[in-house]
C-alpha cells in the first residue's frame, strides 16, 4: 500500500461516522436506552456458555462475549429485547458473556459500553454482518451457508499464476464477480489476490480503510456473497487469495477508536496510546503489545481460512507492523508486530491444506520470507519491486537505447534466500497504476495508449514477467490493455472494444504453458535459470529455464527489448531438436511477422529470427 489516497469514500448516513480524530458517535437510530435492563446473572448457571467471540449462535438461542477492556458495565441490546439492553456478566479480564434466548439469526443488535459517567454504544468487533459500518451488528450463523463439500485448494507456489482484483471495479459485487470467472478460467489464470473486502465506509473505497476487520462489505454482497464466489472459483479450480489489512485500521466509522468509553482525550485500549500509532493512514495502528488485541487479529486471519474457505492471505504494508516508520523514513522496530506476524504465519502453515502467506513489504528483506524457527516472519513470499521498477523504467522510456539487456538479466537473477519463488513479480499492481502512476500503455504513450508502441511494449513487459523465475501476478485489466489510472469509481471496459483477441490468446496461450496445464514448455514453473546469451547493442536477451532435478535442458526463452528484428545466435546448449512453443511477434504488427520454426541445435549452436518487441519459447523434443 502506498499513500492514503487509496480512500475515497461515500458518507453511509445512519449515524454520525466513528473517526480516529476523536469525533464522537450520536448514537444509531435503533439505539434507544430505555430505562429498564434485564439482568442476565441469574441465567449465567443454566444458559449454555459458548466459547468465541461475538455473537454466538446455538439452537436455544445466541450467545454473546466481548471484551469490554476497562469497561464497568456491558449491555447487549437489539431486535430481540426492543433495544432496551440487558446486562452481560464479568468473566474476568475484561471479558463480557451472556445468553440470550429470544436472540435469532438475522437480528440487529450493538453493544453499550459504561465507564463512570460515560456511555457508548458499539458496534461488536467480532462481527460478520453488519447493516452498514456505521449502522448495527447482524446475528450471523457462519456455519450455515452450503459449501456442498467445497474444500480449500492445495497450491504449489510454483505453478501459481495471480490475478489481481478488485472486486468494485471488476464486477461490482460478488454474484456479478462469479459470473465472471469462467472469463479467469478460460485465460488461464489459477489464483484471485482480492484487494480487501473487509466492511469500509461508503460504498466506494479500494479497501485499504478497514473499520470492521470481521465483518464482509455489505455494497459488495456481504459474506455470503463472498462465500458463494469462493465456492465458484474452487469449482473452477481458482484459488483466492485475501489481502488483509493489519498495519492500521479505519481511520474513519471507527467503532474501535476509544472502544470503551474509558478516555474520551485519546484513543482508546485498541490503539498505541504514544507515537507508535502513528502511520501514513492516521494514528490508528493496533497495539501490538496488547494480548487481547494481538488474538483479535490472529482470530481475524483464521477466520478468513476456516469459515471462508480462501486460500491464503496478502498481509498489507507489512514494514508498518515491524516498524513504527519504514526503514528510509526513520523511526524503530516494534518487536512485537514481528511476533504478531510470526504467530499469525505459524498459526496459518500449520493447517490442511497448506495457504499461502505474501507479505507486502517492499523493503527487500530477505526476513520477512525466512522460516519462523529460523527467527523469520514466516511468510511464504513478498512482493518483489525489484523486477517491477526497472521493467517499467525500460518499457516506459522512448528511446529503445533504454532497453538494456545487461539490466534485465542483473534483475532476473534477483531472489530471496536462494528461491525465486519467494518473489511476486509483476509490471502492475494496484499501487504501480495509480498514485501518480498509469497504466503500463498509458506511461508509454500519454497521448494514445492504444498505439503499436504502448501495445507492444506492455504486453512485452507481461510476458517477460511470465517467463521470469518468481510468482508472476497481473493486474485486473492489464491482458486488455486497460489504460489510464486505477480509480475505484472506474469500472474496467468490458465491452468489445476494452479486448483484443489476438493479445488475449497469447496471454491464455502463454499462462497455460508457464502453469503446466500445457504440456510443451518444461522448467518455466521451476527454479532453474541460466543467461545464455545477450546483445547489449541489439537489445536481446536469453535465458533457459528448467527443473534441478529433471536432468531436463527445459526451455529456452528470448526476449527482444527493441523494435529492430534480429538474428538470435547462441553458442553452447544442448544438441537436439528445439520446438517453439510461443511467439508474441506477429500479434500486433501490420506486416507479415514469419513464425518461428524448429531449429535443430548441433554442437551447442542455435540461430534464430527474432521479432521486434516480442518474447519467443522453445523447448527441447
Amino acid at each position: 500500500m502506498a499513500t492514503p489516497t487509496k480512500t475515497k469514500a461515500k458518507s453511509k448516513k445512519t449515524r454520525t461516522s466513528k473517526s480516529s480524530n476523536g469525533t464522537a458517535s450520536q448514537g444509531r437510530a435503533k439505539a434507544k436506552a430505555k430505562p429498564k435492563t434485564k439482568s442476565l446473572t441469574t441465567q449465567a448457571a443454566s444458559e449454555p456458555n459458548l466459547p468465541g467471540m461475538g455473537s454466538l449462535v446455538h439452537p436455544e438461542g445466541v450467545g454473546f462475549r466481548v471484551w469490554g477492556a476497562n469497561a464497568e458495565r456491558v449491555e447487549v441490546m437489539g431486535d430481540f429485547d426492543e433495544w432496551r439492553g440487558q446486562d452481560l456478566i464479568h468473566e474476568g479480564n475484561g471479558y463480557w458473556y451472556g445468553f440470550i434466548p429470544e436472540a435469532k439469526v438475522g437480528q440487529q443488535y450493538l453493544y453499550r459500553l459504561s465507564h463512570g459517567e460515560s456511555q457508548v454504544t458499539r458496534i461488536d468487533p467480532y462481527a460478520r454482518n453488519l447493516t452498514n459500518s456505521v449502522g448495527n451488528g447482524i446475528i450471523y450463523d457462519p456455519e450455515a451457508f452450503d459449501w456442498e463439500g467445497d474444500q480449500r485448494l492445495q497450491m504449489d507456489r510454483r505453478d501459481l499464476v495471480i490475478y489481481e482484483m478488485h472486486l468494485g471495479t471488476f464486477a461490482g459485487s460478488f454474484a456479478e464477480a462469479a459470473e465472471r470467472l469462467r472469463y479467469l478460467e478460460a485465460l488461464g489464470v489459477n489464483a484471485i489476490e482480492l484487494m480487501p473486502v473487509t466492511e469500509f465506509p461508503g460504498d466506494l473505497s479500494w479497501g485499504y480503510n478497514p473499520a470492521h476487520l470481521f465483518a464482509v462489505e455489505m455494497s459488495y454482497g456481504g459474506p455470503d456473497g463472498l462465500k458463494l464466489f469462493v465456492k465458484e472459483a474452487h469449482r473452477r479450480g481458482i484459488a483466492v487469495i485475501l489481502d488483509v489489512v493489519y498495519n492500521h485500521l479505519g481511520p474513519d466509522d471507527l467503532d474501535l477508536w476509544n472502544w470503551d468509553g474509558s478516555d474520551p482525550e485519546g484513543r482508546g485500549p485498541y490503539f498505541y496510546p504514544d507515537d507508535r500509532a502513528e502511520t501514513p493512514w492516521g494514528h490508528t495502528r493496533p497495539n501490538y503489545e496488547k494480548p487481547e488485541v494481538r488474538q483479535f487479529l490472529r482470530d481475524n486471519a483464521l477466520m478468513w481460512l476456516n469459515e471462508y474457505h480462501l486460500d491464503g492471505l496478502r498481509c498489507d504494508a507489512t514494514v508498518y507492523i515491524r516498524r513504527s516508520r519504514a526503514e528510509h523514513e526513520g523511526g524503530c522496530d516494534l518487536p512485537e508486530g514481528w511476533s504478531l506476524m510470526q504467530w499469525i504465519n505459524s498459526e496459518l502453515q500449520a493447517m490442511e491444506p497448506r495457504p499461502i502467506t505474501i507479505a507486502e513489504d517492499l523493503q527487500n528483506n530477505d526476513w520477512l520470507t525466512k522460516p519462523v524457527e529460523q527467527g523469520g516472519s514466516g511468510y511464504d513470499a513478498q512482493w518483489d519491486h525489484r523486477l517491477a521498477g526497472p521493467l517499467r523504467e525500460m518499457l516506459t522510456d522512448p528511446s529503445d537505447d533504454a532497453r538494456s539487456a545487461t539490466r534485465l538479466a542483473q534483475v532476473l537473477e534477483q531472489c530471496y534466500n536462494g528461491d525465486a519463488y519467494q518473489s511476486v513479480i509483476f509490471t502492475e499492481s494496484h499501487d504501480e497504476v495509480a498514485n501518480g502512476k498509469a497504466r503500463v500503455p498509458q506511461e508509454i504513450d500519454p497521448d494514445n495508449p492504444t498505439s503499436f508502441w504502448a501495445r507492444a511494449r506492455s504486453s512485452l513487459g507481461a510476458f517477460v514477467v511470465l517467463t521470469a523465475p518468481g510468482i508472476p501476478m497481473i493486474f485486473q485489466g492489464q491482458e486488455r490493455f486497460e489504460d489510464g489510472w486505477f480509480r475505484d469509481d472506474r469500472p474496467l471496459d468490458w465491452s468489445p472494444k476494452g479486448r483484443d483477441r489476438d493479445i488475449l490468446h497469447l496471454y491464455h496461450e502463454l499462462i497455460l504453458l508457464r502453469t503446466g496445464r500445457e504440456p510443451g514448455a518444461p522448467g518455466l514453473n521451476r527454479h532453474g535459470l541460466e543467461i545464455v546469451g545477450l546483445h547489449e547493442e541489439q537489445g536481446w536477451l536469453a535465458y533457459r529455464r528448467f527443473d534441478y532435478h529433471s536432468g531436463h535442458p527445459g526451455s529456452l526463452v528470448l526476449v527482444s527489448l527493441k523494435c529492430t528484428s534480429v538474428e538470435v545466435a547462441l553458442e553452447g546448449l544442448t544438441d537436439g531438436l528445439l520446438v517453439p512453443r510461443f511467439s508474441s511477434g506477429s500479434a500486433l504488427r501490420e506486416e507479415d511477422v514469419p513464425e518461428p520454426e524448429p531449429v535443430q541445435v548441433e554442437n551447442g549452436a542455435f540461430r534464430a529470427p527474432l521479432p521486434g518487441y516480442s518474447v519467443s519459447v522453445y523447448s527441447w523434443e
